[in-house]
């Protein structure tokens, strides 16, 4: 994972662009079956554009004595993504509107994007900012910005069950390694441990898209699918590093793919849980009311909660091979854990009556046998989302009891297996 990570994070990567081909291209020599399709500039995706395509050859700032203080050959952090095509001189006092930096983390290049207004600009630590010497500063990107296409790259796994787990990560950023190259690099190696199984009970749809825009645009051209087979999804993002574990609710925050999270996230050492309040990657696009895609996100350290995040200073020291592969683990336990939950659904309208077939006991009193009651809860339960192991934890009771008791009531014909249903849209 680490080496893969290498390969791509010297690439340029955008909204759009050639950076983006090359990017998927390579994550195809991994993923054989990955399908990579384009979608036309202008092409209305919901309430979205897809916007013009950017590319970009070079960039330098020259100082009043020609030396480069800011150079694009060094790191493809230092421009404005989005910028347009400049080649002026301005003195620095005019140039400064164009300059980005941060005061609270002065060594390092912050990223900053432009995408939907037309403006450029260079990122600088502040360090370097607070060095520039007065008189005309020389300003040069060579981009373009042009009608083209939006790319995106899907894989779909198949199961015994067409019901799906859509597996959601970004290509939309440069030399980030945490915030954009742990997401696609774990979702490789997840699909490459999917494809591995003698079989698998979900199918499993792997999207790899530009962030907000990617996700919107995939949505409107499979949302009928979406809406019908897929019953839960999982977002990878910042799942590098050598941080905590986190894991971030879906909408509803009640779904099967939560309750899984939770019980596999706290097996980890330094577990985080957010609500989905705390959202900010593509969780809230396949979640939205209509889409009704409930989706969960997996990380290790939350993006904007590392002090590197947004920075140049992201790079492949902060993604480790130790971080990946924790990463790796906390999704597959999930995945894991999901194939093996075991769901029921109760086959009698309202409550059966549970003395004709000799599951209540004889006499009546103030009190209910606990086992009675254990029969009338997971019969309560048993609506088809929520597992074996989710009416265990709900009951504080140990699964070996729910498990010996569903097979009781489903030998009575009160229960059949079921599926896992998503939250209704």
């Amino acid at each position: 994972m680490h080496e893969l990570a290498g390969r791509l994070f010297p690439i340029t990567r955008s909204l759009t662009g050639d950076g983006v081909r090359q990017s998927l291209a390579i994550l195809s020599e991994y993923l054989p079956g990955l399908r990579i399709h384009e979608v036309p500039s202008g092409t209305r995706v919901l309430d979205w554009t897809v916007p013009e395509e950017w590319n970009i050859r070079g960039a330098f700032l020259e100082d009043p004595e020609g030396e480069r203080v800011v150079d694009f050959a060094n790191s493809n952090v230092h421009v404005v993504s989005y910028s347009t095509p400049v080649d002026e001189t301005f003195p620095l006092e005019e140039l400064q509107k164009h300059l980005h930096s941060d005061e609270e983390i002065p060594e390092a290049i912050p990223y900053v994007t432009s995408y939907y207004s037309r403006n450029w600009g260079f990122c600088l630590t502040h360090e370097q900012r607070q060095q520039l010497k007065p008189g005309s500063y020389r300003a040069v990107i060579d981009s373009t910005l042009a009608p083209g296409s939006l790319t995106y790259a899907d894989l779909v796994i198949p199961g015994e069950s067409s019901s799906e787990v859509l597996i959601s990560t970004y290509v939309c950023h440069p030399s980030l390694a945490n915030n954009e190259l742990s997401g696609p690099v774990v979702a490789t190696a997840l699909a490459r441990w999917l494809l591995s199984l003698p079989s698998r009970k979900f199918t499993y749809r792997f999207v790899f898209a530009p962030e907000t825009i990617g996700a919107i645009t995939y949505i409107d051209q499979n949302l009928d699918h979406l809406r019908s087979n897929v019953l839960g999804g999982i977002n990878l993002t910042c799942i590098g590093d050598d941080g905590d574990w986190s894991y971030l609710a879906s909408r509803h925050a009640d779904h099967p793919l939560d309750r899984i999270a939770h019980r596999v996230v706290n097996t980890f050492p330094r577990p985080v849980e957010y609500s989905y309040l705390d959202r900010g990657s593509d969780e809230r696009h396949y979640g939205m009311p209509g889409v009704g895609v409930p989706m969960i996100s997996l990380m290790r350290t939350k993006y904007g909660a590392y002090p590197e995040y947004h920075t140049h200073l992201d790079d492949l020291t902060l993604v480790t091979p130790t971080g990946l592969q924790g990463g790796l683990d906390l999704v597959r336990e999930c995945l894991v854990e999901l194939e093996a939950s075991e769901y029921y659904v109760a086959t009698v309208l309202g409550e059966p009556q549970l003395g004709k077939r000799g599951l209540y006991h004889d006499m009546h009193a103030r009190t209910v046998e606990d086992v009675v009651l254990l029969r009338t809860h997971i019969l309560a339960y048993a609506d088809g989302s929520h597992s074996i192991a989710d009416m265990a934890g709900l009951l504080n009771v140990p699964s070996d009891l729910v498990h010996e008791l569903v097979g009781e009531l489903a030998d009575h014909g009160l229960l059949a297996p079921g599926s896992p249903l998503k939250t209704p849209l």
